[in-house]
């Protein structure tokens, strides 16, 4: 079993940044003026960067590559606290000329139903553990590249 691991740093106020197992960094930002983006908003974004992904490889498997294409994901969101999303609505955008609907349809339908984790995850129930530790040393203060 594959394990992914993100940990992240407060900078100050409601800012973070965000560091995965191999450096790459994002902005996570509840501050004004904003530097990143929101965590719902970036609970999108990995939804649409997962089908994303997934839609690209496998219109190119089909020899109908995408010469534009776009994914929107559009949330709403409850009035009271924890204010989940109660509906995402992901809608895609391709182009390309030898793409067909057809195609491009499958494409879609075969990412939000089989091969997207981001979309797996979010249409099934998962067990998330909360472990509180105490601090450790002055090490943990900083960012780690």
């Amino acid at each position: 079993m594959a394990t992914k691991k993100v940990v992240l740093h407060r900078l100050g106020g409601h800012r973070f940044v965000g560091i995965n197992q191999q450096g790459d960094r994002v902005m996570v930002d509840g501050d004004q003026p904003s530097t990143g983006m929101r965590p719902m908003e970036l609970l999108l974004a990995a939804l649409a960067g997962c089908t994303a992904y997934d839609v690209v490889d496998i219109m190119e498997k089909k020899r109908q590559p995408l010469a534009s294409y776009r994914v929107e994901a559009v949330g709403e969101r409850a009035e009271t606290h924890p204010k989940r999303f109660t509906q995402i609505v992901v809608t895609h955008y391709g182009a390309g000329p030898h793409v067909t609907r057809e195609a491009l349809e499958r494409a879609v339908e075969l990412s939000h139903t089989k091969y997207c984790s981001v979309s797996a995850t979010l249409n099934t129930p998962v067990e998330t553990r909360v472990v509180l530790e105490p601090w450790q040393d002055e090490k943990q203060l900083q960012p780690q590249p």
